[in-house]
């Protein structure tokens, strides 16, 4: 039998282990997929604190309850979380879910998916296939991953199988998961989708074959440049719509009115997260490399980098209408993390909202039931319990993450100024004179 055929019979028969190299937001939830469609999972990580709570049923991401993880240990075959590496040369299928940020100076730091592909060549094994989701820039299946697998003379379609697929997890969404956002998948040949797509089905209701790893890549890289391109549109129109005196809030809603040609974006705060401020940088990096000039995905990515600078300028303005200097003034934000219910702090604009007010030396508390503490440029802080006594003690609050467990009743109805950068207060029907909205 062949190695294509058999890996096809373990995949069907789900007898093929499986190994999740990575186990944050997208290697964890997609591990205890695969353990519950009866599946022999094993969870790597190098990080032992997130081991450790795995293996005592403790769950460290929002979006995944511990008892769901405590009933893949107990299952059979129960998930096995481990930092040993031996693992891979005992697994089928190989899942690379490692982080891929960027570094201070804005372009791409591979050392995860590097070291990923070093421990690979160290532990592989002939028949196996191998996929590649970390998000990143077009070419690094081939370039990175490729020569590594190919080091100790094994043959692509021989003895492995290497593909492509960019997660597509959203954090904090509780309409899309894992199981209902399709996949795409580009392998090196039709044997190597194949396998990827049929590894993928069996968790995934929709999986979708390219013709190649680089058609996969930059399919994410398009998916999250139109965001940034259209975020940073709608920040600088809300920019543009308060120097006017014009509701941007309102105008959005009757453009929505219209059937074709536009799609709504809404102004806040900033981008965060992982994948929205960096994909874009990873391809005008690639970019630049071949030569070529981005000019509209570099142009939105400073338009957004400058929004949590505005954001403050806001609060100036609004404290001034107030009789109250910046300089003075106290201010309460409501929400740190990058999106609203999630415990995610990367790239999240509250961060340099809250860079920027201790460059100006305000003093500044926050409330955010994800984040119990931060230190920002020295400056450290603990989530506060919101009180109308404490809402008093400050001139303005400011909501930068909307999250649903903040009573915005009882804010409204005790805080001297709100400045609501989300519609929050809108959505629910809260309306006041103390509160502004972007």
């Amino acid at each position: 039998m062949s190695v294509y055929s058999e890996l096809t019979n373990k995949i069907k028969n789900k007898t093929a282990v499986i190994t999740v190299m990575g186990l944050g937001y997208v290697g964890l939830p997609m591990a205890l997929e695969f353990a519950k469609k009866g599946f022999k999972v094993n969870g790597l990580d190098t990080n032992e604190r997130r081991i450790n709570n795995l293996k005592k049923g403790i769950s460290y991401i929002n979006d995944i309850d511990s008892k769901e993880i405590k009933e893949a240990l107990k299952r059979k075959p129960a998930l096995n979380a481990t930092t040993d590496p031996n693992i891979i040369s005992q697994s089928d299928a190989i899942i690379i879910c490692v982080p891929t940020p960027l570094r201070k100076v804005k372009d791409p730091d591979i050392s995860y998916v590097l070291s990923a592909a070093k421990m690979l060549k160290d532990y592989m094994r002939s028949g196996q296939i191998i996929v590649l989701e970390s998000t990143t820039y077009p070419g690094t299946t081939r370039e990175i991953i490729m020569p590594n697998l190919e080091k100790n003379g094994m043959c692509i379609d021989r003895d492995f199988y290497l593909a492509f697929s960019p997660e597509r997890i959203d954090p904090g969404n509780p309409k899309y998961s894992f199981t209902n956002i399709p996949k795409v998948v580009g392998g090196f040949t039709k044997e190597c989708t194949d396998l990827a797509k049929l590894l993928y089905s069996q968790v995934v209701t929709k999986v979708v074959g390219v013709s190649n790893p680089e058609v996969a890549e930059v399919t994410k890289l398009l998916e999250n440049t139109f965001r940034i391109v259209n975020i940073g549109l709608i920040n600088e129109f809300a920019t543009l719509c308060h120097k006017l005196n014009i509701d941007v809030w309102e105008v959005i809603k009757a453009a929505e009115t219209k059937p074709f040609g536009f799609m709504p974006f809404y102004p806040g705060p900033g981008i965060g997260g992982h994948c929205i401020p960096a994909d874009p940088i990873y391809l005008s990096w690639k970019a630049k490399k071949i030569g070529f000039e981005t000019k509209m995905i570099d142009l939105a990515a400073e338009v957004n980098r400058k929004v949590p600078h505005h954001m403050v300028e806001r609060m100036e303005e609004i404290l001034k209408q107030n009789n109250k200097k910046l300089a003075d003034a106290k201010i309460f934000i409501l929400g740190v993390t990058y999106k609203r219910d999630v415990n995610d702090l990367r790239e999240s604009p509250a961060l340099d909202v809250i860079d920027t007010l201790n460059k100006k030396k305000v003093s500044w508390g926050y409330h955010d039931p994800f984040i119990s503490y931060l230190d920002i440029s020295g400056i450290k802080a603990k989530s506060a319990v919101i009180t109308p006594a404490l809402l008093k003690k400050y001139d303005l609050c400011v909501v930068l993450a909307d999250h649903s467990t903040i009573d915005y009743k009882m804010i409204k109805d005790n805080a001297k100024l709100i400045f609501d950068t989300r519609n929050i207060f809108a959505k629910k029907n809260i309306t006041g004179e103390n509160i502004t909205r972007l």
